[in-house]
């Protein structure tokens, strides 16, 4: 409860930090960007079960959006590695990032209503069998006028194949 609550916070505070900072629009494209990125992971289903860090770099595309309709602002934002790659560190192997990390948000200026869908792929997809390593997460919050969470839907799994 406390990871999700946590990934609430950071939502929200994303979702008002891109509000204040960009002029009201209408359902447009506030950012729309590739940019290069590095991270390590550990894939512990990698090199035979005994797991490995693998270090991956490359672009990630970042896209937000959202509209502001009387007093209520929605949004959405979109990640998605594109040709991110990567070599284990133990092993040597080649890796793949793939996957796409997604939020939807829509929130009420005059009484804080809110509600969050939050939907993440991560996959580190490696050579040969047993070396894909797949996370997946859908959540969604809604919190009411005093801004108290009162529906909390969490599915996360966490894979190897």
């Amino acid at each position: 409860m406390k990871r999700t609550l946590a990934i609430a916070q950071i939502c929200l505070v994303a979702a008002v930090t891109m509000v204040a900072l960009i002029a009201p629009a209408h359902a447009a494209v506030q950012f729309n960007d590739r940019t290069e990125i590095g991270l390590t992971v550990f894939v512990p289903c990698a090199d035979g079960g005994a797991g490995e860090i693998v270090d991956l770099a490359g672009p990630l595309h970042t896209l937000a959006s959202f509209t502001i309709n009387g007093n209520n602002v929605s949004g959405y934002f979109h990640f998605q590695p594109q040709e991110i790659v990567g070599v284990g560190e133990t092993t040597g192997l080649k890796y793949q990032a793939t996957g796409v990390t997604q939020e939807s948000f829509k929130t009420a200026f005059l009484n804080s209503q809110a509600n969050l869908t939050y939907v993440n792929n991560f996959r580190i997809i490696g050579q040969g069998p047993g070396n894909n390593y797949l996370v997946h997460e859908t959540l969604h919050l809604t919190f009411n006028a005093n801004g108290t969470v009162t529906v909390v839907h969490d599915n996360f799994s966490i894979a190897c194949q």
